[in-house]
């Protein structure tokens, strides 16, 4: 897993859809500034927060942490 991947396939999932990080963060219930350390890597999600990504953008967790395409 390479942790700069997770940044940058959460931010893309969430441009793809049209999402401020604001809203994301209104979806899952989650301060902004989580989703905005994710995205910068400042931090990695919990397992239940990649759980969260999984359902809500509909990929594996495989794809958010950068092991397949």
């Amino acid at each position: 897993m390479k942790k700069q991947e997770i940044g940058s396939r959460l931010k893309e999932l969430r441009l793809e859809r049209g999402l401020t990080q604001v809203a994301l963060a209104e979806i899952l219930k989650i301060d902004k500034s989580t989703i905005a350390k994710y995205e910068t890597n400042k931090i990695e999600p919990s397992i239940s927060m990649l759980i969260a990504f999984v359902e809500f953008f509909q990929v594996s967790a495989d794809y958010i942490l950068g092991l397949v395409d």
